[in-house]
């Protein structure tokens, strides 16, 4: 697919959107007329949605032939959706942003400046985080761990607001197995990365399509595939462990030998072995699932399955 100079390829995944992506569209068309050396094209990903987002965005690739949409068979995720939209990508510059109409969109060429000024992805950081509690919590919490696991610069905030160069979105998709996780493809590609002050809008409908459930696979997703410090930090704990038993072995050998009449209890003995066993079922369920996405991207799971494109575009 020939890359085209001065085009930013919008790719936004969309999920129970009916009553956002439109308008969500319109303002990124307004937009970026208003610069006259860019051009645009839209990609809308509808990641198998419960209501009528299909049919949305159906009508407006139809209606201009700038935008293109996509639709999975099934529910695949967020980041699924991100890939099948790079595939379809044509731009010099590739930006994601949601679909819910929180991105503040004029703040999209402020990250397009920090590309053409040497970064090879821009982050849009927000000021003021507009979503409820849990989710607020979850982002920290993926930012955390992000940190620990992933060894992302605590100067960089990622958000799913963001722009990278062409090369960048080229060696993301060579990966193709199972479970994508866009930050760790990014974190693995290059780490000239710069965060950019916006705004987030609040929520003008609906909900946020992340649970705690969803966000704690997102986690999985990355930290099992990009990492393997879960593991090393596996193997410490069972050493502590063993250091633990041997050291309190010899203390209760000691305290026999000082204290022949001393009664040894069955209580500290059934804490110690309540405390072993559950970390070594954790610690094996955790060895389970990095067995288990081995199994699933070996038999060759898609990370996607397209069911409908509409693309008018001239080849």
């Amino acid at each position: 697919m020939n890359l085209q100079k001065g085009l930013i390829s919008f790719v936004i995944p969309c999920y129970c959107s009916e009553n956002t992506i439109e308008a969500v569209v319109k303002e990124v068309i307004e937009k970026v007329e208003e610069q006259s050396h860019y051009t645009y094209e839209i990609i809308l990903t509808n990641d198998c949605s419960k209501d009528k987002t299909m049919e949305v965005i159906r009508k407006l690739a139809m209606e201009n032939h700038r935008i293109v949409a996509v639709d999975f068979s099934r529910n695949f995720g967020q980041h699924s959706a991100l890939m099948a939209g790079f595939q379809k990508a044509r731009g010099e510059y590739i930006v994601c942003l949601d679909d819910d109409g929180q991105m503040p969109i004029e703040s999209v060429f402020d990250l397009i400046k920090e590309l053409e000024n040497g970064a090879d992805v821009a982050f849009g950081q927000y000021e003021e985080v507009q979503q409820n509690w849990a989710r607020n919590m979850g982002s920290k919490v993926n930012a955390w761990m992000t940190e620990l696991l992933l060894e992302k610069p605590k100067r960089l905030f990622m958000s799913s607001f963001w722009a990278g160069k062409r090369f960048v979105i080229d060696e993301v998709l060579r990966y193709d197995a199972a479970y994508p996780y866009i930050g760790g493809l990014l974190l693995r590609i290059t780490r000239n990365m710069v965060s950019v002050p916006v705004k987030h809008r609040k929520r003008v409908a609906g909900n946020s399509g992340y649970t705690f459930f969803k966000l704690l696979n997102l986690w999985m997703n990355g930290f099992t595939a990009f990492s393997v410090k879960p593991l090393r930090f596996a193997s410490l704990c069972g050493a502590i462990s063993a250091a633990a038993g041997f050291i309190y072995g010899i203390i209760i050998i000691i305290r026999k030998l000082l204290n022949p009449d001393i009664l040894l209890g069955y209580a500290s003995m059934i804490t110690v072995i309540l405390f072993i066993g559950g970390m070594i079922m954790v610690l094996l369920g955790l060895l389970g699932e990095y067995v288990g996405r081995i199994y699933i991207c070996i038999n060759k799971a898609p990370q996607y399955v397209i069911r409908e494109v509409v693309d008018y575009r001239e080849e």
